[in-house]
């Protein structure tokens, strides 16, 4: 009876984690996840990081906004500040961010620094939702140091399927296989007709050691035999992005 109880546990364990040791992905989070992306008027880019640091962030919070992640590009000519929110769903979101437009504290914050000018040119909005492919979004920060990248994925006419089916069979593996971090995987939510994106973050100690991962990773036979069986009809991606970001000191991941 004892043997037959180990053999189960032993399964049980087994069936927890995908091959090359990497955690099986849970159900999806059902959150509504918005990704803003902030562009400063000329000389004004680090009173907005500023203003998050002393005073947005703590009022998001207030409002019932979680804060998932505050990044800067690595390239410094680079002027944006990018962060993610996460809500229950889209009606609590339009919810929280009128109250937090109407809130006392955040109308004093922001006229107070504003008095020489409007910090912000102009905001990207992103509204995506937790792909199957993410492992649990953990707002927490590493034991070390960590740079990020932020990577977008169009797919081609009709393969986004088949470019999901690829990550959840291959890519996911190869990249846990040549440390790379997973923190989160998302879909985009877009206008009628058009083809949703597929963003996801991954950690690395470095950009250069990202980079040298990435070189690993496309050197790689058993990537180079996936990429090639899943591409026999035709290319998956039109358009792939990527920025390196660096965590704010006030990011819940960094």
């Amino acid at each position: 009876m004892l043997k037959l109880y180990f053999l189960i546990l032993c399964g049980t364990l087994l069936a927890s984690t995908t091959s090359m040791g990497a955690p099986r992905p849970p159900k999806p989070d059902s959150r509504l996840y918005e990704m803003r992306i902030y562009y400063p008027n000329p000389g004004k880019y680090e009173a907005i990081v500023d203003r998050f640091r002393q005073h947005t962030t703590k009022l998001f919070a207030k409002h019932g906004m979680e804060n998932i992640g505050y990044w800067t590009p690595t390239d410094t000519s680079r002027k944006e500040l990018i962060y993610i929110l996460a809500y229950p769903n889209r009606e609590a979101r339009d919810a929280s961010w009128k109250a937090f437009g109407s809130d006392p504290d955040w109308i004093k914050a922001r006229d107070a620094s504003e008095e020489n000018g409007k910090l912000v040119n102009h905001v990207d909005q992103i509204f995506m939702t937790e792909s199957d492919l993410s492992l649990a979004i953990k707002t927490k920060a590493g034991k070390k140091p960590r740079t990020f990248e932020l990577r977008s994925y169009t797919a081609a006419p009709g393969k986004l399927d088949a470019l999901l089916t690829r990550f959840r069979d291959h890519t996911l593996k190869l990249f846990s296989k040549h440390d790379m971090t997973h923190i989160g995987y998302w879909i985009t939510q877009e206008k009628e007709g058009v083809q949703p994106r597929l963003l996801y973050i991954l950690a690395h100690p470095s950009e250069a050691e990202g980079k040298q991962h990435f070189k690993d990773f496309g050197n790689d036979p058993a990537w180079q035999k996936a990429l090639k069986e899943s591409e026999a009809n035709g290319k998956l991606t039109d358009k792939v992005e990527s920025v390196y970001m660096n965590a704010t000191d006030y990011s819940p991941i960094r």
